[in-house]
């Protein structure tokens, strides 16, 4: 990582295929979207705590990157684990958005990352008031060790977004 700018190595070329739906074909794809709380307080926090890293944070990963909010271009490695048994997942964050009703950013894989893909986190004020989380995800095993985990990684994707939308509800609330 280098804090005068990225040089973009993304490991797939539909970047920024997660602001749409359909994603594209020839990846596993994810969509979890979960309640969150309901108005724009609870909005406002949500997305904060998404776009400071602290929903992240409070997952359980690490997040190493340079700047203390993600920002298009931002390079960021993700660990999953402990100690030696860490699992370092290298990203950018290929968009950001910032609007009345929806905050959030997508990171993409860098070479490293044990998938090639991009996923993304958006929180949104519904029209009825509620907040909700929306993880949106295409993927696909880029090593050895996840082509042999196989249906375990969609899996555990979906098992990670939810747990995202548990957490940042606490988050939002506090």
């Amino acid at each position: 990582m280098s804090p005068t700018g990225p040089v973009s190595r993304l490991t797939y070329p539909e970047t920024g295929a997660t602001r749409q739906w359909p994603l594209p074909a020839g990846y596993s794809h994810l969509r979890v979207s979960v309640p969150v709380g309901r108005g724009p307080d609870t909005f406002g926090a949500a997305g904060r705590a998404v776009m400071d890293w602290r929903m992240h944070r409070a997952v359980g990963v690490s997040v190493r990157c340079w700047e203390p909010t993600a920002v298009a271009g931002l390079p960021v490695v993700i660990g999953l684990g402990v100690g030696r048994l860490r699992l370092r997942a290298p990203c950018q964050v290929v968009w950001t958005v910032a609007e009345e009703t929806r905050t959030g950013f997508a990171y993409g894989t860098l070479p490293g990352h044990p998938e090639r893909g991009e996923e993304s986190f958006v929180v949104s004020l519904e029209p009825d008031g509620a907040v909700v989380l929306t993880v949106t995800a295409f993927s696909r095993p880029a090593v050895w060790y996840a082509r042999a985990a196989g249906p375990l990684v969609p899996l555990f994707q979906r098992a990670y977004a939810r747990r995202c939308g548990a957490v940042l509800r606490r988050l939002a609330a506090a």
